[in-house]
């Protein structure tokens, strides 16, 4: 209890400065409005108590990004079991930044679930089921020492429940980075769910980033729902950048 109290104490604080950066998602349900560099391939692997992940984003066009990732459970906190496992694909346009490239916004659509918008008994859940469309909007801050992402979105989930009928839900996620030592440490806070007939409960998540260079980030978080048991507990994720390489129509 005493580790859950002082996480929301963090996240309190972080709050009043505002409520990422333009690195990308990660871990977090979040994203910023950032399409990386034509050509860029990120490999982005995530451990944690409730689930783990590997997601590979190619930017193969301006401005574009496409992404397959999965999702692994761990939910009985037996690393013995198979708890079940998740899946998306989805697209991300940047259609807008600024001329300091330090905030934009984008739209991202695809199908398939991330961890934070399931319920426990994943398990049994068709991913594929579910359509979904998001707008991340990213905004500096107080000279860029804060990044504010907010992104909301909209699902479709078809054949859900006993009577399988069509299930619609809002989703939202927001998300702020204090760059409070140096440009390449930040304290991170976030909170999403979704509200609908297939809802999700609301989570926060708080944590540590270092971007040591322009090839990699390492972030360390703890997540916990804010009323129940099914939060994502600690998590342990890095992100890898190549060189533009993965080029259609040539990279310059």
């Amino acid at each position: 209890m005493s580790i859950r109290l002082t996480v929301l104490g963090a996240l309190a604080v972080l709050a009043v400065v505002a409520f990422a950066a333009p690195a990308q998602a990660q871990q977090f349900n979040s994203d910023s409005y950032l399409s990386k560099p034509h050509g860029t391939v990120t490999i982005i692997p995530t451990f944690g108590e409730r689930n783990s992940m590997l997601m590979t984003t190619f930017s193969l066009f301006p401005k574009w990004e496409f992404t397959v990732s999965g999702y692994f459970y761990n939910n009985d906190n037996d690393p013995t079991t198979n708890d079940g496992y998740s899946n998306s694909l989805y697209a991300k346009y940047m259609f807008y930044e600024n001329r300091a490239k330090t905030g934009g916004m984008a739209v991202k659509f695809g199908t398939g679930l991330f961890p934070g918008f399931l319920a426990a008994d994943a398990r049994v859940k068709d991913a594929f089921s579910t359509y979904w469309v998001n707008t991340p909007l990213t905004v500096p801050l107080f000279n860029d020492k804060v990044s504010w992402d907010i992104t909301p979105g909209a699902s479709m989930t078809l054949n859900y429940g006993e009577d399988k009928d069509t299930a619609w839900d809002f989703t939202y996620c927001t998300r702020v980075a204090w760059y409070a030592f140096n440009p390449r440490t930040s304290i991170v806070g976030e909170v999403f769910g979704s509200r609908g007939e297939a809802g999700s409960p609301a989570e926060y998540r708080v944590g540590l980033r270092w971007e040591p260079n322009q090839y990699a980030v390492f972030a360390l978080t703890y997540g916990a729902e804010f009323s129940g048991d099914n939060g994502a507990g600690w998590e342990f994720g890095i992100m890898l950048f190549t060189p533009p390489f993965a080029c259609f129509g040539g990279c310059k």
